[in-house]
């Protein structure tokens, strides 16, 4: 076994590059009489810890060589492209391919447009996830940055063409191969299959267990941040919220000490994606009428990453409910400063949505001017309003240990899934793209100065890709944070009605009746 294990190609290269490696063996997995070989060498510099620099699993029986690894796939086990790992059953190329064929169906007709690219380009990162599950980031992690870049260009064009005029604000409706009223009918159904397969087929990953060891010490009345299981050292890494939107779940079916089924985190994360369907449902509905709405519940339910969260159990489609409260609240600054609060004390990005919800203009006027009275007051309101909840959320904590537990352990880990982790010598253009994204965040709250529903869910999409541009640690699942924000932009352009006021701002009850109306008839003419 040893021997078999020394010989192989990967091992000698691993050893070559150091001095006075050694070796040890475990039986790892008495019940299948499985070896686990692992290579040590000495610390690299004067201080540290010993590296494990080559690991090997040898069946006992047979001497076959089930496993090799090296190099960063020796610390990092979710670069090993285990079967299931994240997403179970949706990784199945059945299940997988059929989404992307349901997702892009309906819009598969002439006159051909920038959607049907954007929706592709969307669509694509699943080459990139493909080789992930085979186990190579070399190659899947460099193709996911060209389409982060893409889909953050078009955004940005789009809210600044609309802003400007440059693009009509009226465009004529989808010509849908299906109408839209049908697609939500059948987006019912898809929501309870994707139900369906979370039951059936689906585990929790750490996420999702760290989220209801959390809300189990927050029932408990225990300490949230450094009093994680040993299994979970760095569990607490994410904020207050996420933990405290666990509790009712985790209430109801108890966590049972250990990382079992998790019963909690299943049911969170189908009320979560249950809550973003309905919400996008209110938003379309509200920003253009049922046709929208029908059409964005349709578009997420058959997103291959949002199935993706949802089978992994994650707590990333809290992130997404959250973003869309706040588009929901848009036009109330309390409303949008709370949401916006509650966002960011989850997972800690939608942080750099502030500045753009703080400065919405929403039945100001687009021309009011900055130092205006009126808008002065809302902003003000706004940013209180953040302030209260934050406060609220952070006042029982101790600050110190909070940020080394979160964003100060998420500052020094390295990560093997992006750019600037899997390759040494990029500091200096990450730190770049950080600052450009920062810059944005902040531009964003003041340029374009003509905006309306669509232009913020564009700006705040691109706000979110840039900021994942920069991260040390990024996951497909994070793609979810800005699904919303990317549908909503994408397609609530299409048959607005010709009077707008602002877009989110509810219109006269005859009028917005006759207008849902007029946009059904459109929609299945279109599509007829």
């Amino acid at each position: 076994m040893l021997g078999t294990a020394d010989a192989l190609p990967q091992v000698r290269r691993a050893r070559a590059g150091e001095q006075l490696t050694y070796r040890r063996a475990y039986l790892f997995d008495q019940r299948r009489r499985r070896w686990q070989v692992s290579y040590y060498a000495p610390p690299a510099g004067s201080r540290g810890r010993t590296r494990e620099i080559a690991q090997v699993v040898v069946d006992d029986r047979s001497g076959r060589v089930l496993e090799r690894w090296t190099g960063v796939q020796v610390d990092w086990t979710m670069a090993r492209g285990y079967s299931g790992a994240f997403g179970g059953i949706a990784n199945s190329p059945w299940v997988w391919l059929a989404l992307c064929a349901l997702f892009v169906a309906p819009f598969a007709r002439r006159p051909l447009r920038l959607l049907q690219l954007d929706l592709l380009v969307l669509l694509a990162f699943s080459v990139s996830y493909a080789y992930f599950s085979a186990a190579r980031i070399d190659v899947s992690v460099p193709l996911v940055y060209p389409g982060l870049a893409y889909l953050l260009a078009r955004m940005l064009a789009l809210a600044i063409a609309r802003s400007r005029g440059r693009a009509p604000r009226t465009r004529p409706p989808l010509r849908l191969l299906v109408p839209a009223r049908h697609l939500g009918i059948a987006a019912v159904f898809l929501l309870g299959a994707r139900a369906g397969l979370n039951v059936a087929g689906s585990g929790v990953i750490d996420v999702g267990y760290a989220s209801v060891v959390g809300a189990d010490q927050l029932a408990g009345g225990h300490g949230l941040y450094g009093q994680f299981p040993p299994d979970l050292p760095h569990g607490d890494t994410y904020g207050p919220l996420t933990y405290l939107a666990y509790v009712p779940f985790e209430a109801l079916l108890p966590w049972s000490g250990a990382w079992d089924d998790l019963p909690a985190a299943h049911a969170a994360a189908l009320v979560f994606d249950t809550l973003c369907a309905l919400g996008l449902w209110a938003l379309g509905r509200r920003v253009r009428g049922p046709a929208l709405g029908a059409l964005l519940v349709w578009a997420w339910a058959s997103c291959p990453w949002t199935l993706l969260v949802l089978q992994s159990n994650s707590n990333d489609g809290l992130v997404a409910l959250l973003t869309i409260v706040a588009l929901l609240a848009l036009t109330s600054p309390a409303g949008r400063g709370a949401a916006a609060a509650c966002a960011a004390l989850t997972k800690f990005a939608p942080l750099a949505l502030a500045p753009l919800l703080a400065t919405y203009r929403g039945g100001l006027g687009a021309d009011a001017p900055w130092g205006s009275a009126r808008l002065g007051r809302a902003t003000a309101v706004t940013a209180a309003a953040f302030a209260a909840v934050a406060v609220a959320a952070l006042a029982p904590l101790d600050l110190a240990r909070f940020y080394e537990r979160t964003l100060g352990f998420q500052g020094d880990r390295g990560s093997p899934f992006s750019l600037w982790g899997l390759y040494g010598g990029l500091e200096a253009v990450q730190a770049g793209v950080l600052a450009g994204a920062a810059a944005l965040a902040l531009a964003v709250a003041f340029v374009p100065r003509r905006r309306d529903v669509v232009v913020v869910s564009a700006l705040g999409a691109a706000v979110t890709l840039a900021l994942q541009l920069a991260l040390d640690h990024w996951f497909y699942l994070y793609l979810v944070w800005s699904v919303p924000l990317l549908l909503l932009a994408l397609l609530a352009p299409y048959g607005e009605p010709e009077r707008s006021t602002d877009s989110i701002e509810s219109a006269r009850p005859g009028a917005e009746a006759r207008m849902s109306t007029a946009l059904i008839h459109g929609s299945s003419s279109a599509a007829s």
